[in-house]
């Protein structure tokens, strides 16, 4: 079960994204286009790539056998965000996030196995810290939530109660934008 612990403010709506985040990710290359080449983890400054843009993130968990690969991220909750990502796309969004725990390989993997190339960034929650520090983990990997940012001011902000993909699924964030 995702956790907010009393020192940590929990993002809602109309709060600013916050300042000196940075995430790790694998950009797309056609040259590293085989599920078998790796290429090399660069960081993403999250906070500044965010300022003018309208943005979606989730965030999909690695503990209790989900994450990266695994049935509650693989079935239930990235699938969504394939489907309607024109529809997502067609509200104004310039891109769509989504992080985990994973490294950024996997998550570059995971991409590649769902045969996307950069319509989706698919990037890794350094040691969790922008997760821990908004206080949506679980236990010491990323929680499942979602966000909308808007040019760098948060309109939508929902953390999974449970274990299942409601509010931070494409239908949820699609109704919110």
């Amino acid at each position: 079960m995702s956790t907010t612990s009393p020192e940590q403010a929990a993002p809602k709506a109309g709060d600013r994204f916050p300042e000196g985040v940075e995430f790790s990710y694998v950009p797309y290359t056609p040259e590293n286009e085989s599920i078998t080449s790796c290429g090399s983890p660069q960081k993403y400054l999250a906070s500044n790539e965010f300022s003018d843009k309208k943005v979606v993130l989730f965030a999909v968990p690695v503990l209790f056998v989900t994450g990266a690969f695994t049935p509650g991220c693989s079935v239930k909750h990235l699938p969504g965000f394939i489907e309607h990502l024109s529809e997502i796309k067609a509200k104004g969004v310039d891109l769509v996030v989504v992080i985990a725990f994973n490294d950024a390989w996997v998550m570059n993997a995971w991409a590649k196995a769902n045969g996307i190339k950069d319509e989706i960034l698919f990037m890794t929650d350094t040691e969790t810290k922008f997760s821990q520090s908004i206080g949506w983990t679980r236990g010491d990997r990323t929680g499942r939530y979602a966000m909308i940012i808007d040019h760098g001011k948060i309109t939508y902000a929902e953390n999974e109660a449970g274990g299942d993909v409601t509010v931070s699924s494409a239908n949820a964030v699609l109704k919110a934008l």
